[in-house]
């Protein structure tokens, strides 16, 4: 009989607490916005913090409530964004991707060491030993510590300098966070002509620790006929809002240290049969490469021209297409 009453007052305590907990559950129950549910299974469950909130969860509950924007996802892309905005019944706003960059082309050929680093393969351990091995205080360190802390597997260690995959990368900002000397950076994924120094040292004193590093010569601002080169901190900058891409700049660098594809100019020519001899092409070129007075036929001189498409997005006659 113990047995049995034993079994009985549990079974009846039991009972008892289910009932408490049931309604306990119901009374307090905090309300979840089923959109939040919704934008979880949409975003890619990265959780990488990109997006600036703990984790998917947090910028799906951020969206919802009108705390973050629908396309504030970085791993997700376009196509998260667009489902995010239908959730939402917001128009997402497709903006231009951003991708990391490391500003630093001092490899182990062009680069000099200050002394031989046989310490913890980690670039804030080798940067508090004297600003690391590199003579460059400003350089790539190349212990690779930002590629250990990359989710993606965006970023190689190529002859002792990080390279970033711009096809892998999403912006999550991890290598910036981590990197000791802070020479990476956020840019346009179709920004191609960029600086890529961090040098703040006069240029003799870059020449004699680095080849490829910004001397501040001032040969591109000068080859610039846009304006878009500046300089700060000796260091030239390229204004992308001013840059068109012709990469007067990349041919005139003396240390080729402005990157860019001189083989990616894309020049122009000009269709006879559309052509009316307006002459507002010939005055929008800045390199004098098209030929012809008004009412003739105008050419364009492919030694010339360089691919800036000033021409071609004034031209009336949609006449001037690229080659």
């Amino acid at each position: 009989m113990s047995l049995f009453s034993s079994v009985l007052v549990l079974g009846i305590l039991g009972l008892i607490f289910g009932a408490v907990l049931a309604y306990a559950s119901k009374k307090f129950a905090v309300e979840v916005d089923p959109r939040v549910e919704a934008i979880l299974e949409v975003l890619p469950g990265a959780n990488c913090g990109g997006c600036g909130f703990p984790g998917c969860g947090g910028l799906a509950s951020a969206i919802a409530e009108g705390n973050a924007p629908v396309n504030g996802c970085p791993v997700g892309g376009s196509d998260c964004s667009l489902k995010i905005g239908e959730i939402m019944g917001l128009k997402a706003e497709e903006g231009e991707k951003k991708v990391a960059k490391v500003i630093c082309k001092g490899n182990c050929m062009s680069s000099k060491d200050k002394y031989t680093y046989e310490g913890i393969q980690d670039c804030r351990s080798a940067n508090v030993l004297n600003g690391g091995a590199k003579s460059c205080k400003y350089g790539c360190l190349g212990l690779g510590t930002c590629r250990d802390y990359c989710k993606f597997g965006a970023i190689s260690i190529i002859d002792g300098v990080a390279v970033i995959d711009e096809e892998k990368c999403v912006m999550c900002g991890k290598c910036m966070e981590v990197c000791p000397k802070g020479i990476i950076i956020s840019k346009p994924q179709k920004q191609e002509i960029i600086v890529e120094c961090n040098s703040k040292d006069f240029g003799k004193a870059v020449k004699e620790k680095c080849s490829v590093g910004c001397i501040g010569c001032g040969l591109c601002a000068k080859a610039c006929k846009f304006d878009a080169i500046e300089f700060e901190n000796k260091i030239a900058k390229i204004n992308p809002e001013k840059c068109v891409g012709c990469m007067e700049c990349v041919q005139k660098c003396a240390t080729k240290v402005i990157s860019g594809n001189l083989k990616n100019r894309k020049k122009v020519i000009i269709d006879e049969e559309l052509c009316v001899g307006c002459t507002i092409c010939k005055k929008q070129c800045k390199f004098d490469a098209i030929e012809g007075e008004l009412k003739e036929k105008h050419k364009v001189d492919p030694e010339k021209c360089v691919g800036c498409h000033l021409c071609l997005q004034k031209c009336p006659k949609k006449a001037i297409k690229t080659i």
